[in-house]
């Protein structure tokens, strides 16, 4: 068999991506990212309205196709809806990304059960029902592409990230598990675990000035990142170039986590 150029193995031409949380930030990023590389994209998340911005601006940017679709991804019988509208009107799903996430701050007895159960069921339930969803089918075909969006929390602690980090550390082991379950069967799973990026998440650390700048004597890069920076490690592992990579985890954090 011939081997192909290498920038070829980072095409996607003909891939069906799937982005959850994808009407802003990291998550719009790496739905654009896709359709840059090649791939049709349904941008979803809970507000119908932003999603059908998002994909029109990136059909028209790209000339891929895109459709979006309205769903809460911590909800079991909305994620069935969806997955099985996806499917009608999509087509079956090549690439999977995990994006959709919440954070609620606060000193451990501070915070509410409900808070707790908020967290870990948009950031750690989520994800394993959506793979629930679209992976089966994906083992079937012999081929899928699972991104798990983690955090630089998902291997260190902050104190006030109680939810958030116990969410985004057992996301690495689904990862984990997941990528060991489905090996054989021709679909990956991995995490991209991002540090501070200047997302809609984090407004609150953008304008404090000291919690910034705490944040960025953490980074040996000595800055946070820029939202174009996550594109490539998305691209990268929905690619047939990550072909022999499943169950890891790509640190996007100017260094934080190398300390």
């Amino acid at each position: 068999m011939t081997a192909k150029n290498v920038m070829e193995l980072f095409r996607l031409d003909g891939r069906r991506a799937v982005v959850t949380g994808a009407a802003r930030g990291l998550g719009r990023t790496i739905a654009e990212a896709l359709a840059q590389a090649g791939a049709n994209v349904v941008i979803a998340s809970r507000t119908l309205s932003d999603c059908q911005a998002v994909a029109e601006e990136i059909a028209a940017s790209t000339g891929r196709r895109t459709w979006a679709f309205v769903v809460d991804v911590a909800n079991s019988s909305e994620i069935k809806r969806f997955a099985e509208e996806v499917s009608s009107v999509f087509g079956p799903v090549d690439i999977l990304v995990n994006n959709a996430g919440i954070n609620i701050r606060g000193a451990a007895e501070e915070l509410s059960e409900a808070d707790w159960d908020a967290v870990i069921a948009t950031n750690l339930k989520a994800p394993f029902l959506c793979a629930r969803a679209f992976g089966p089918a994906m083992c079937e075909r012999g081929w899928g592409r699972i991104i798990n969006i983690g955090s630089i929390l998902s291997a260190v602690g902050l104190p006030g990230r109680a939810p958030y980090a116990s969410s985004k550390a057992g996301l690495l082991n689904l990862t984990r598990v997941l990528a060991l379950e489905w090996g054989k069967k021709g679909v990956t799973v991995n995490a991209i675990c991002p540090g501070p990026f200047a997302t809609d998440m984090n407004k609150q650390l953008l304008s404090d000035p000291a919690q910034y700048e705490a944040f960025v004597e953490k980074i040996p890069m000595g800055r946070w990142g820029e939202l174009h920076e996550i594109a490539g490690a998305a691209v990268f592992l929905a690619s047939d170039a990550a072909s022999f990579i499943t169950g890891s985890a790509l640190f996007v954090d100017g260094g934080w986590t190398a300390q």
